[in-house]
């Protein structure tokens, strides 16, 4: 099954503030293990804990279990020495998923005849979300037949994938095969019976016949947590007391402790005297 672009393809759709910090710190780590960077997004709030999710794939699209915990372990330390997130954090890696997000000219190629969902951020024609099947690329752009274009529109419009904010897949039942379809077909090198043929689109689907039963993973987006990493807290400031003034000094509030008064409270006046009778 040819993958079309999968070598110098960059990434067109590209995050923003914080997450493109971390995007520029782990991407080419994992490109250094072999694997290409998808999406990196960061979810939550200080009070309830922030989520850095980051999604990554061999370049034939897949990601297994195993590579989901070895590139977690390899961008952990990184991610602490650079502390690009001032806040505690917990790590997420995952795959892409099936209803996965298109961020490379080769992905639009890829993932041609499925449903699609796109959000521009610059409008086009007076709108910016779009959606219907791929039909592959056209230089920088992205061909689309919609399915949710009105009387009036052209039902095929090419978008520029450099001017999207997002645009991800559509979960289908005919997406989810294909899926499970290239994901066996990766995991056992193309070939399912020995006989060398890559294409043996029969052979894959008598052995996802015989194994689906048995497997559920694979419908799934792997997902690898880290514990949350942990930040210096201040200790509060501890509360000030009072120094003891010079002898003869008057307390706050003028009053000097009295004759009966135990253990410095005041009790009353210093001076005492005896009741004038009323007039």
């Amino acid at each position: 099954m040819e993958l079309p672009r999968l070598e110098g393809d960059p990434r067109l759709i590209t995050e923003t503030g914080m997450a493109a910090r971390v995007a520029a710190i782990v991407e080419p780590v994992l490109e250094g293990m072999g694997y290409r960077l998808v999406r990196v997004r960061l979810s939550g709030s200080r009070a309830s804990g922030v989520t850095v999710q980051i999604m990554a794939e061999r370049p034939d699209g897949s990601f297994k279990i195993e590579d989901c915990e070895a590139a977690s372990r390899a961008l952990s330390p990184v991610l602490d020495v650079e502390d690009p997130i001032s806040d505690a954090y917990n790590l997420e890696m995952s795959s892409p998923g099936i209803d996965r997000p298109l961020v490379r000219t080769g992905d639009f190629d890829r993932w041609a005849g499925y449903e699609t969902k796109i959000e521009m951020a610059v409008a086009q024609a007076g709108r910016k979300r779009f959606r219907g099947i791929l039909l592959g690329t056209d230089g920088t752009g992205a061909r689309l037949r919609r399915t949710d274009v009105a009387a009036d529109e052209p039902a095929d419009v090419v978008l520029a994938i450099g001017e999207m904010a997002e645009a991800r897949l559509v979960l289908t039942d005919d997406l989810i095969r294909e899926t499970l379809r290239r994901t066996k077909a990766a995991v056992r090198g193309g070939d399912l019976d020995g006989d060398a043929d890559p294409d043996d689109d029969a052979d894959l689907d008598n052995d996802m016949d015989a194994d689906d039963a048995n497997e559920t993973g694979d419908e799934e987006m792997l997902v690898v947590l880290r514990p949350q990493t942990p930040r210096p807290v201040r200790a509060a400031p501890a509360p000030k007391t009072l120094k003891p003034g010079p002898k003869g000094a008057r307390p706050p509030g003028g009053r000097r402790p009295g004759p009966t008064s135990p253990g410095g409270k005041f009790k009353g006046p210093a001076r005492s005297g005896k009741p004038r009778p009323a007039r």
